[in-house]
């Protein structure tokens, strides 16, 4: 059958792809699977529940909730009555939660337990057009999401004909889900998306997908994340099955457990996998500590299309064979693709994680274009290290003159909810969605981002500086968590950065460096002095222009609860300079 509209999935895996684990969770230790059969009961009486309370086409219905296949149920559940999805962070602050609750015209809100009950409670009693508020696991005092599958139930005979009917007048066209931006200024605008804008992005992504129809994923990145939503629907178009991983905490022995054929992530959990890896193999001995070494530096060398040579070649199976082969173990064995997206990925993981036979797909679009405007393939020529891969076939792109990144096609957003003038200045008169980034197009219409366009700054000498180039190359270092360059008409580039403190808290132990909390040893002349050599090292890769003469350490961790980091873990600048405003002073000398 033809997928127009997302809800058309379910009945396509009905319709020749059904399975006993059409979706999966671990709960309490467990793994709960459920069938396409169950999947589709689910989703057609949540349906007729919503009717029977009186939804209708256009309500907003908002979501805040861990991975789990109950959401997709309400999802699919509420779109094929033409109700709106607003999904929201859980990590949301009161007055980004009061903002989308208000702005969005929300009538419902469903949870998935107490903290996130907690956190949603008050500003969900300022919000005008909240009606209730249900949840999926038990809390005291709140109603629960199965009275809706229950009201369902008891009166599906009754709306069967109705929903038909309002599913046939469903258009691919209709806004099926309003998505808020995790901006990182102000407050987050309304992204209203399609079916067809969600559809069109599978249509145009799926090829890059080598997992078959039997194929298994493990999914842990937010569901109301664009980027794992439209992964999920993909999945869906495919058949594979989608397991949720219990916790953040628990997702390493889930996937071991799961052996899924391959998971999404942001380029930050797959810097953390490459750290915990290394970290392995810096804790061996003799032979063997020897052997891991050499097989890491060989994976750093790896070049695509045999051009490292035969010599090469016979040595990284050994390589292979010795060492890498255990990496994929690690990964419960059946690996063979890692979505990237939601940042820019170190070409060196690309180029390390392929060697060991474990391919990652870089991605790249926004929350406006549903969300891919390109991404690798498994293998060479669509696939370039340092690069996002080739633009899909169902879009176009342009390179305005300044650079920036322009888009046109069935993907873009139907625009901003409530907001024309921004819709206006992100559209132009002519179609194309400003993505503000800027970028290449080369060989084989693979796109490379160099930057985001707001972000590049000019220091006193006239030279550019494009501060995540340089802050990507600093994260590396097993010392820093995160930074933030800055420099913007001052004479030198600088930094803000957040160590890891874990690795830092392990690397005084070693070093008998006594601390009594992290504000004392962030001003430890030792430690101070280990990251002044991390940094003269890491300078020397760069241009003049953009190493760093001056650094200030930080002593709290970055995290999007305490507004540092946006929800997909990207810096929020404007946040930062305000807070560390002293900091910032000290580096220029504007303060003794």
């Amino acid at each position: 059958m033809k997928v127009t509209r997302t809800f058309d999935l379910v009945d396509n895996l009905l319709d020749g792809l059904q399975r006993d684990d059409a979706l999966a969770v671990k709960r309490n230790g467990m793994w709960e699977k459920f069938s396409t059969k169950t999947y589709k009961e689910f989703v057609d009486n949540f349906s007729y529940g919503l009717l029977a309370l009186g939804f209708k086409k256009g309500d907003k219905i908002v979501s805040i909730s861990n991975n789990r296949p109950e959401w997709n149920f309400i999802d699919m559940g509420m779109t094929q009555v033409g109700a709106v999805h607003v999904p929201i962070y859980p990590n949301q602050g009161p007055d980004e939660y009061e903002h989308i609750l208000t702005h969005s015209d929300a009538r419902m809100i469903i949870t998935s337990f107490a903290d996130y009950y907690e956190k949603v409670k008050l500003p969900a009693e300022k919000a005008p057009n909240i009606e209730k508020i249900y949840s999926f696991d038990p809390i005291e005092g709140v109603a629960s999401w199965m009275e809706i599958i229950e009201l369902g139930k008891a009166n599906a005979d009754k709306l069967k004909d109705e929903l038909k009917k309002i599913r046939d007048s469903i258009s691919e066209d209709d806004m099926m889900s309003i998505i808020y931006t995790s901006g990182t200024t102000g407050l987050s605008k309304g992204v209203m998306l399609s079916h067809k804008n969600f559809m069109s992005n599978v249509d145009g992504s799926i090829g890059a997908l080598t997992v078959g129809a039997d194929g298994k994923f493990i999914s842990f990145l937010p569901l109301c994340h664009v980027f794992e939503r439209m992964v999920n629907y993909l999945l869906q178009l495919r058949g594979c099955a989608v397991y949720y991983a219990e916790s953040v905490t628990t997702i390493g022995d889930d996937i071991r457990e799961a052996k899924p054929d391959g998971f999404a992530a942001v380029p930050r959990v797959i810097e953390k996998l490459y750290d915990k890896i290394t970290l392995k193999g810096k804790d061996l001995t003799g032979i063997k500590k020897v052997l891991f070494f050499w097989a890491l530096d060989l994976g750093l060398r790896f070049e695509l299309n045999n051009a490292n040579g035969w010599w090469y070649g016979v040595q990284h199976k050994i390589a292979d064979k010795l060492i890498f082969s255990k990496w994929r173990e690690a990964l419960g064995g059946n690996v063979e693709v890692i979505v990237s997206g939601g940042a820019a990925l170190q070409a060196r993981l690309a180029r390390v994680f392929k060697a060991a036979g474990i391919p990652i797909l870089e991605g790249y679009g926004l929350t406006e274009t549903s969300p891919v405007i390109a991404v690798s393939h498994s293998e060479y020529p669509l696939l370039k290290f340092g690069t996002t891969g080739p633009i899909l076939d169902n879009i176009e792109v342009k390179i305005a003159e300044d650079g920036e990144i322009l888009m046109k096609g069935p993907s873009l957003m139907l625009g901003y909810y409530k907001d024309q003038e921004k819709t206006d200045e992100a559209i132009d008169k002519d179609g194309w969605f400003h993505t503000g980034d800027i970028g290449e197009i080369q060989e084989h219409n693979i796109l490379k981002i160099t930057d985001r366009k707001k972000e590049i700054f000019k220091l006193s000498t006239g030279k550019y500086v494009a501060p995540q180039v340089v802050e990507n190359r600093f994260k590396e270092s097993a010392f820093i968590e995160q930074i933030m360059v800055v420099g913007d008409g001052e004479k030198y580039a600088a930094a803000i950065i957040c160590p890891a403190f874990q690795f830092l808290h392990g690397w005084c132990f070693k070093h008998n460096i006594k601390f009594k909390d992290n504000d004392d040893l962030i001003q430890n002349p030792d430690v101070i002095e280990r990251f002044q050599r991390e940094v003269d090292t890491i300078n020397k890769e760069l241009g003049q222009h953009r190493q760093l003469k001056k650094f200030e350490l930080v002593c709290q961790e970055w995290t999007p609860e305490t507004g540092e980091l946006s929800p997909t873990l990207k810096v929020k600048r404007k946040f930062l300079k305000e807070k560390y405003k002293a900091k910032l002073d000290k580096l220029y000398e504007y303060t003794g």
